[in-house]
């Protein structure tokens, strides 16, 4: 396999990546999202994670078998010496796109998770008002639960 159908085979499993988190921060921006669905899209995320995990290696190992440095230096001479620095630099653009996607849909989570956490918190308040702090008054104590999955 030539190395610019490598980088198009990377390119592409990145850009599908890419819509799979898009896909789940439109989930994650309604209301109250679908868990089913969410759970699909991480199902395939890592499916997907694997496969460019694989391509990655076949790559990098090709490139070391070839005398080129390891990193990304090494592998844009490779491209630049195979004629194909506009596949390696498409693989490289895709991959930047996942990651900002990525810490996106991170951050959206966390945001989530905290409100989440809130509400719960809350919640326990209101169900038992009549804790009692170590100086004997009423005390509306949070309890926090662990609402990772």
């Amino acid at each position: 396999m030539s190395l610019a159908r490598l980088l198009d085979d990377q390119t592409s499993r990145l850009d599908t990546l890419a819509t799979l988190l898009e896909e789940e921060r439109a989930l994650l921006l309604t209301g109250q999202p679908d868990g089913r669905t969410l759970q699909r899209l991480a199902d395939d995320k890592a499916h997907l994670h694997d496969l460019i995990e694989s391509t990655e290696a076949k790559r990098a190992g090709i490139q070391q078998r070839l005398g080129y440095a390891p990193g990304p230096a090494g592998a844009r001479q490779a491209a630049e010496d195979a004629e194909c620095l506009p596949h390696w630099q498409a693989t490289l653009d895709a991959a930047r796109r996942v990651a900002r996607l990525n810490t996106g849909n991170g951050h959206l989570l966390s945001v989530r998770m905290t409100h989440n956490q809130r509400t719960l918190d809350y919640i326990h308040r209101l169900a038992d008002p009549d804790t009692y702090a170590a100086d004997g008054r009423a005390s509306l104590q949070s309890r926090r639960l662990d609402a990772r999955a």
